[in-house]
């Protein structure tokens, strides 16, 4: 997550996209019919997020302790995805841009097959701050929506919308990558995105729940997946403007997602519903050289994983 900007305030909730469906809706129909058989989520497994967390650590070792924006750690993160997801059978392509005097690229992959209007989309920036590593922010993310891509091609999952995962760079710089993306997409094809999934941050050592109230379909999916676990959530409020779910948002497109913190201090009351500890930051270690993989919470890594899927699946039906 990049860091904040003073007097940015947040821009209205988009108006949900007729169409997209909860999975605790979808068992609903009209009196008299049956609703459509739809495949459930499956669960991630979470120790494969973890060799991918283990992978990209390697990967910064290797490489100036760091993924940043223009390096070599960078472009071997971008590689070790986009091999993962070559094999798979997805269709990918790297999108290159330029910031701050170097170059920088994206990773889309797209799952055959779907209704070509209707995109459900999610996505992570991949880049760490030059301080570190970056494995809360956002190799978390980015490991786990790389494990949801792989699990679509394992299970041969087959939806009615088309799946379309992105992985963005110079996040740090100021959503530079993302903002790339949208800005040179066609309208009409801005229009086919039916809702941008984001994630930034999933597994923070001293973890919250929060949910991205942008767009109240996407927020109602992630709520019922959270209240399946008796776990209540709060608004995400830190992040709002600061990650790549903002370029989409202002181009129109209804987003969400999900959050465990950053620098901000968990409060009494949140340590009293979620566990952790009260008066200390979310993340000690946001953008820090501590970083690692030993400032993940697994719990809320395995959660926040599920969830992902519980909503590709849910809003891809």
């Amino acid at each position: 997550m990049r860091l904040s900007v003073s007097g940015r305030s947040a821009a209205a909730a988009v108006v949900a996209v007729a169409g997209l469906l909860t999975t605790s809706a979808i068992s609903t129909a009209s009196a008299g019919t049956t609703a459509p058989t739809r495949a459930a989520a499956p669960d991630i497994p979470v120790a494969n997020v973890k060799a991918h967390l283990s992978q990209f650590q390697s990967i910064a070792s290797a490489n100036g302790g760091n993924r940043a924006h223009g390096t070599a750690g960078y472009r071997a993160s971008l590689d070790y995805i986009k091999g993962k997801l070559d094999a798979a059978g997805f269709t990918t392509s790297v999108q290159q841009f330029t910031s701050s005097g170097r170059v920088g690229y994206n990773l889309i992959a797209d799952w055959p097959g779907g209704d070509p209007n209707q995109v459900i989309m999610a996505g992570a920036h991949l880049d760490s701050v030059s301080r570190g590593a970056g494995i809360n922010d956002n190799a978390s993310g980015s490991a786990a929506v790389l494990e949801t891509a792989l699990t679509v091609s394992r299970t041969q999952y087959k939806p009615t919308k088309h799946l379309r995962f992105a992985w963005w760079g110079a996040e740090e710089l100021g959503l530079v990558g993302s903002s790339y993306h949208v800005r040179n997409l066609p309208a009409a094809e801005r229009s086919k995105i039916k809702g941008y999934l984001n994630f930034d941050m999933i597994g923070s050592p001293n973890p919250g729940y929060f949910v991205y109230d942008d767009d109240p379909t996407i927020e109602r999916t992630f709520k019922s997946y959270y209240a399946g676990l008796n776990i209540s959530t709060e608004p995400e409020r830190e992040g709002d403007g600061r990650s790549d779910h903002t370029p989409f948002k202002n181009a129109g497109v209804p987003v969400g997602g999900v959050f465990t913190g950053a620098s901000s201090t968990k409060t009494s009351a949140q340590a009293q519903k979620w566990g952790g500890t009260a008066g200390q930051a979310f993340d000690r270690c946001y953008h820090s050289s501590c970083d690692t993989t030993a400032n993940i919470n697994n719990t809320a890594l395995d959660r926040n994983s599920d969830a992902i899927a519980y909503a590709v699946w849910g809003l891809s039906q």
